[in-house]
């Protein structure tokens, strides 16, 4: 279903920007304040759908080719060997190493460690899965 509303679609297109800008902003927040990886995908698992409500499917397939599948399964792989690099140095599953503070564009100063790749994986399992979900759900044959 395609909602031919000009309006909605020029803000959509203002809205998706603010809400993945914030869904980083969440993703970095994540290690010491509330936020992080789970909360920042669902973030932008949410612009995504905004974009199909506003949209349709194929409009959000030419802009996002990929099948998000894969992306749940790089998202686990990344957060799996993320946990396993302690345990090469013989430590508990999941300390996180490296903890430097870098200065990032629009974001300022964080700090980026381990934790921040497990986190990465989480957002592409968080996104990867609820966009399936929602693309299988909305599918017309």
């Amino acid at each position: 279903m395609k909602i031919n509303n000009l309006v909605l679609q020029t803000i959509t297109k203002v809205i998706v920007f603010l809400i993945l800008l914030y869904s980083v902003d969440l993703f970095f927040a994540g290690h010491y304040t509330p936020g992080g990886g789970f909360i920042g995908g669902l973030m932008a698992s949410g612009a995504i759908v905004l974009l199909l409500i506003t949209y349709d499917i194929k409009f959000v397939k030419k802009i996002f080719p990929i099948n998000f599948i894969y992306v749940a399964a790089i998202g686990l792989l990344i957060s799996t060997l993320t946990g396993m690099i302690a345990v090469l140095f013989n430590k508990p599953f999941l300390t996180h190493f490296f903890n430097k503070h870098v200065h990032l564009p629009l974001l300022g100063e964080t700090s980026l460690h381990t934790a921040a790749l497990f986190d990465l994986g989480v957002f592409l399992v968080v996104v990867g899965v609820t966009m399936t979900i929602i693309q299988t759900i909305g599918e017309d044959d």
